[in-house]
């Protein structure tokens, strides 16, 4: 304040009235008194209503008017030490208001100018605008007129083209079309000259179109290409080709539906025999027993009408089809079907056809749930019902060939432009398979839970005389009485599946595993004890028991092949299943004469053995002439031979299959025969001459075993080798008339040497 007096400001006392003015501000802002009046919600009316309260008012004006003079010191600290600054603060004021007067000035030149400027364009505006309206009223009116006098041309010459008929429906419908075109986008209603036109045109375009939906139905139900591609062309003229062609499908398919429906209806089915037997009050639409078979064929008949029907609607659908792949709009070449797939959709076919199975599905689905008698009805007579759908196929196939013989001879003048060759020409089906569809299989998915029904019928009915002709505990396999009504089952269901070839392979499984059921049961019966393998004395009761075991196993498997080879076009795969269960049936009869073959084999090995027992070092007799009688040994294998042969071997009525494993035994026996005659020691003149004895024997011993010794193949030619080295040398020695000979033995050993070499 002492500075402030003296009036001269001086940079030391700015600085020290700068931090009094500080220490000041920090003092107010820490005294209590002070701090309320810093807060932002401060109120005068409450601070005062506090301060008179706590009865401190005197003491409160001290503090405050204390307070005041505090601050007004520093303000008057503040003004000393900045005055410079504030002076030319209010010297920059001035200038502002200057400049800004001058502002002020100018923009009001400038908006002198812009009113000027607006008086010269609003003026030239708002006649640009109303000309512009007028010229956009008159193009209006113009394009209306031109409508107008368009319609009444149109109108009137389509009074003409109606009064032709069918011969100027097309054009008609041209012209129709072109009318619409000019009623888009306008309101023609109110204008009193086309008011009559307008109510002709639609009446017009209904009768058009009555006409050529007539016109449509006529074609397709009398197979005429050029009524239907009339019909089409006129819808396509009208613009609803698409829609037309969709709701005639439609009206197909609820067609089909409906009389799937009514074919399946049991109230229908049963109608003719409820009105037979009446019935009461509440009494249930179902078959009694002995109206089961008028039920069934009743039934069948409708179903035989049902596939004509469908027939029938396909081959319609088909024509449409064919009209729309070849039919063309003269005007701009666009093909009929091509409107029709654009947008990605299928052709009407596929469609139809797809909704034709998928009817067939739910209606047969919901119909055999409601209904056991059809669900029985289906099931039992599953081949009936496939025949049908067969033969449904076959007349589609048929009926399409003769299609496209009617389009290729048949074509009409204005179709012989439009109707091209297209690809599908090549493929004379109903509908080409494709890779992710077959139109066959669709159609008889629909059966598929009536054939797996049928099938386990099936093998049920072949099961069941197999498991009456082997009781438990039986030990006698089937009579020849028996085992014909097991193969009449087997040819039955055979000859009843023969409607399809799937259906024929699948029987065939069945009857594949009928054969292996028989054959389980008959390797049940079969005696594998000791007694079952013995060749000393007559025939044991277990031995007759695999005789007769594999004697009705021969039968079955004749009986079987005979059965297969009458089957007239009978599918490769169904033959070659119940072939491979044939192998099995021979399998096992082999399994079961084995034991005896092979005790059988062993006794003649043992006696073949013996001839080591035999004494062949004798030398010719005194007079000159050695003994030619063939030795014990031999006579023992023939005589052993010609018993099993007769005791065993000829209870078995399969001649073929004994003597298939009967070779092999004589096979066996003539190799044991030269292997062990080759081992001879001590091997006299008069002994070789009985070696060569015993070789002739041999074939006789053997023979009962084969039709014919040659068929015994590589053994054979090798006793015939040995026997002929030993004949040569019994004639050598027979010529030399007791003369010196050289040792037999190293003889012998070179002529079997040179026999094996040869025989290699």
């Amino acid at each position: 304040m002492e500075g402030g007096d003296g009036g001269v400001p001086v940079a030391g006392l700015g600085t020290l009235g700068s931090g009094a003015a500080a220490a000041t501000v920090r003092e107010l802002l820490q005294d209590e008194c002070y701090s309320a009046f810093l807060n932002e919600d401060f109120d005068v009316k409450t601070y005062t209503s506090q301060s008179i309260h706590q009865a401190v008012i005197a003491e409160q004006l001290a503090k405050l008017a204390q307070g005041i003079s505090q601050l007004d010191k520093e303000l008057h600290l503040q003004v000393v030490a900045r005055h410079e600054d504030l002076l030319a603060q209010a010297t920059g004021i001035e200038s502002l208001e200057g400049v800004l007067q001058m502002m002020q000035t100018r923009i009001g030149a400038l908006q002198g100018a812009v009113d000027r400027m607006k008086a010269k364009i609003v003026e030239p505006y708002n006649k640009i605008v109303a000309r512009t309206a007028q010229l956009a009223r008159l193009q209006v009116a113009c394009d209306l007129l031109r409508r107008i006098i368009r319609i009444l041309y149109l109108s009137k010459r389509l009074q003409g083209q109606l009064q032709g008929g069918s011969r100027e429906i097309t054009k008609a419908a041209q012209s129709l079309n072109e009318l619409d075109y000019l009623s888009q986008g306008i309101d023609l209603s109110g204008i009193e000259i086309i008011e009559n036109d307008l109510l002709f045109i639609a009446r017009a375009r209904l009768e058009v179109e009555n006409q050529a939906k007539r016109l449509l139905e006529q074609g397709v139900e009398t197979q005429n290409p050029t009524q239907v591609g009339t019909a089409l062309q006129v819808f396509h003229n009208l613009g609803t080709l698409k829609d037309t062609i969709t709701s005639t499908v439609d009206g197909y398919c609820a067609t089909l539906e409906e009389n799937i429906s009514s074919a399946l209806d049991i109230k229908v089915l049963t109608q003719p025999l409820q009105s037979a037997v009446r019935g009461g009050p509440g009494r249930s639409t179902m078959p009694t027993p002995g109206t089961t078979a008028a039920f069934r064929a009743s039934l069948w008949t409708n179903m035989e009408k049902l596939m004509d029907h469908i027939c029938a609607i396909c081959g319609q659908v088909q024509h449409l089809q064919k009209v729309l792949t070849k039919k063309r709009d003269p005007v701009s070449h666009i093909c009929f079907i091509e409107e029709i797939v654009k947008d990605g959709q299928p052709e009407i076919l596929y469609t139809f056809w797809n909704s034709v199975t998928q009817a067939l599905s739910s209606h047969f689905h919901m119909a055999t749930n409601s209904s056991v008698f059809l669900k029985q009805a289906f099931e039992g007579e599953y081949p009936k019902l496939l025949r049908l759908y067969n033969d449904l196929w076959k007349r589609l196939q048929q009926y399409s060939q003769n299609i496209q013989g009617n389009f290729s001879a048949g074509g009409t003048p204005d179709l012989c432009v439009d109707l091209q060759h297209t690809e599908d020409d090549t493929h004379d089906v109903f509908i080409p398979r494709q890779l992710d569809y077959d139109p066959e299989k669709a159609l008889k998915d629909s059966l598929q839970p009536y054939e797996a029904a049928y099938l386990s019928k099936s093998l049920s009915r072949l099961f069941d005389p197999i498991n009456l002709v082997f009781p438990p505990g039986g030990r006698n396999p089937p009579s020849s009485d028996e085992l014909d009504g097991i193969m009449k089952t087997i040819a039955s269901e055979l000859n009843v599946a023969a409607v399809d070839a799937n259906l024929t392979l699948a029987v065939s499984k069945n009857v594949a595993k009928t054969i292996q059921l028989y054959g389980v049961k008959s390797e049940q019966l079969l005696c594998t004890q000791g007694d079952a393998s013995q060749v000393i004395g007559p025939l044991t009761e277990g031995q007759k028991r695999n005789v007769a075991v594999v004697n009705s196993l021969y039968k079955l498997h004749q009986s079987v092949t005979k059965v297969v080879s009458s089957q007239s076009s009978f599918p490769p795969a169904a033959e070659q299943t119940v072939l491979s269960a044939l192998k099995a049936v021979h399998a096992l009869m082999g399994s079961a004469v084995q034991p005896l073959l092979t005790s059988v084999a062993d006794a003649i090995e043992a006696i073949i053995i013996t001839m080591h027992q035999e004494d062949f070092s004798g030398t010719l007799s005194s007079s000159g002439k050695a003994d030619v009688s063939c030795s014990l040994y031999m006579k023992e294998l023939q005589g052993f031979v010609a018993r099993v042969m007769n005791d065993y071997f000829k209870h078995f009525e399969c001649s073929d299959f004994v003597f298939e494993n009967t070779e092999a035994i004589a096979q066996r026996a003539i190799e044991l025969f030269v292997r062990n005659a080759s081992l001879i020691r001590f091997l006299g003149e008069g002994g070789k001459m009985r070696l060569a004895a015993d070789f002739a024997q041999m074939e006789l011993a053997v023979g009962p075993f084969c039709r014919r010794v040659s068929d015994l193949g590589k053994s054979y030619r090798m006793l015939r080798s040995f026997r002929g080295a030993l004949e040569a040398y019994v004639q050598s020695v027979r010529s030399r008339e007791g003369k010196e000979f050289a040792p037999v033995y190293p003889i012998m050993v070179q002529l079997l040497q040179k026999a094996m070499s040869a025989l290699q």
